[in-house]
């Protein structure tokens, strides 16, 4: 199953509604749910998200010996599903505002295909795996609690390093990239925890590709035509409080 972010925004607005249904719906309700929890200094919890990596190309449009003069171009083949986990530190900085550390891993791919200026294309993409080990530190800033209803908007940066860029084929991605990252959500409060649904967007600050290349002469043309390569992550997450 292929997701793209068109439908991560359309699920995440599915959810946003049925977030609002059911906080309506809790306004009969003389009690609202974990009545304080906003007001502790400091909560713990978890994660899991789902997300896609995206690559943002600029081609170099060199024609070499390597690659025969036929300069290649590279395109991203499809959008492949990763998961995210991880683990929640939130320190309440005043009403409505937390700084927020969430260290974990994430799991996702991206399929590489070249095209010569020709038009005929790699029988074969390259498949470029990802284990990023993450830090995002982010703030976040809530509206007024509607009940047991509060939409957040979030904002920050997150260092990632990837422990599989030497498992890679074909090009080699540096390991470390700095992301800036921004999203929004909803939190809802039930009866015995706080559950966040929150979509995200990450940008890479850096080229994250290696030039010097694998080494192999028969991945040099991989490598020359590419001129820049910035990395782009979409995530839907799900934060358990």
């Amino acid at each position: 199953m292929i997701l793209g972010f068109k439908q991560f925004f359309v699920f995440f607005v599915l959810l946003c509604l049925m977030g609002e249904i059911n906080a309506q719906n809790d306004k009969n309700k003389n009690v609202p749910n974990l009545k304080g929890f906003d007001e502790k200094p400091i909560h713990f919890g978890f994660l899991i998200g789902f997300n896609t990596m995206n690559f943002n190309v600029q081609h170099s449009g060199a024609a070499t010996p390597e690659n025969g003069n036929n300069p290649r171009y590279a395109e991203l083949l499809s959008l492949q599903p990763g998961i995210n986990l991880g683990i929640i530190a939130s320190l309440r900085i005043r009403k409505n505002l937390n700084l927020r550390m969430l260290p974990g891993i994430s799991f996702g791919q991206r399929d590489l295909t070249f095209v010569d200026s020709k038009g005929v294309k790699e029988d074969e993409a390259l498949q470029l795996k990802s284990t990023f080990l993450e830090m995002p530190i982010m703030l976040k800033y809530g509206a007024d609690r509607n009940h047991n209803f509060k939409p957040y908007l979030v904002a920050g940066i997150n260092p990632r390093y990837d422990l599989a860029k030497k498992n890679q084929s074909g090009v080699v991605l540096n390991a470390l990239d700095f992301y800036y990252e921004f999203g929004a959500g909803f939190d809802s409060y039930l009866n015995y925890f706080r559950l966040s649904t929150e979509l995200k967007v990450s940008i890479g600050m850096r080229d994250v590709l290696n030039h010097d290349g694998t080494g192999e002469s028969l991945d040099m043309p991989y490598t020359q035509a590419i001129d820049k390569l910035t990395s782009r992550i979409f995530v839907l997450s799900f934060y358990f409080e």
